[in-house]
């Protein structure tokens, strides 16, 4: 699972556009009990999701003409500009090119060969984020892709990720990790979009995977705050217990109790 010993690679950053900030912080509040931070009168409205003072994710109001409400996760790489390049070459696009984010970091929104979208963070004076793997805080990311072979291929040539293959009852599970690192530094899994009939509906994108002390409560909560129950509560032997949730503005993300988490 994913810890803020981030690498180049893999994911450090975690952010929501949303149609409306002041309802996305009161849902996500009530899910979650995460407070929203602003980052300042410069940051456009831009803020920060924090447990205990530390951020779990950052998030922002869009208009339509940005695109629809949606979580976006963010990879870490040591050159901004030098995974933009690499991306096109591999015929992904450039969405956003590389900008400074005030000092903090350089950022940029990408598109991989298939046209899902994905950002990078190159750190700054923000290395990532304050917390993860832990209850409340990212935890896991799943690319639900129309072509796994395809996807593997191009993370690879961008991050140098190494795939893994988990068997599970009834299939089998493509795992990721950074280059360089050990099969227990995975972070994610690549998801065949056709396989999975809550997903096949929607298209390709990033999942984010939030920890949770209790997968059932958190659906039930979510249905209380005007939210969408996508796939319930499920059990997945040595994973842990599971559900696909949306926001009351759309913008999807699951949320897991672990199996390493449970007593």
């Amino acid at each position: 699972m994913l810890t803020t010993r981030f690498v180049n690679g893999s994911p450090n950053w975690l952010d929501v556009g949303t149609a409306d900030i002041e309802g996305a912080i009161a849902f996500y509040g009530g899910l979650f009990g995460w407070r929203f931070q602003s980052a300042g009168p410069d940051a456009g409205g831009y803020g920060f999701f924090q447990v205990d003072g530390r951020t779990v994710a950052g998030g922002m109001q869009v208009t339509p003409e940005q695109g629809p409400p949606s979580w976006n996760v963010y990879f870490q790489t040591s050159d901004a500009e030098a995974t933009a390049k690499t991306v096109e070459q591999h015929k992904g696009a450039v969405l956003m090119p590389p900008m400074d984010v005030m000092g903090e970091g350089h950022m940029a929104m990408l598109a991989d060969q298939a046209g899902v979208s994905f950002g990078i963070w190159q750190p700054g004076r923000t290395k990532g984020l304050g917390m993860a793997g832990d209850p409340g805080s990212l935890c896991w990311v799943e690319l639900c892709t129309p072509d796994i072979a395809a996807a593997a291929a191009f993370y690879n040539s961008v991050f140098g990720w190494h795939t893994s293959a988990a068997e599970f009852p009834g299939g089998t599970y493509t795992c990721i990790n950074p280059a360089e690192t050990e099969e227990e530094d995975m972070f994610g899994g690549l998801v065949p979009l056709a396989d999975d009939p809550v997903e096949a509906r929607t298209g390709a994108y990033w999942l984010p995977y939030i920890e949770v002390p209790d997968a059932d409560a958190v659906v039930a909560r979510t249905e209380q705050l005007g939210g969408a129950v996508r796939m319930p509560a499920t059990d997945m032997e040595g994973v842990g217990r599971m559900a696909k949730l949306a926001d009351p503005y759309g913008a999807r993300f699951a949320v897991i109790k672990s199996a390493s988490q449970q007593s």
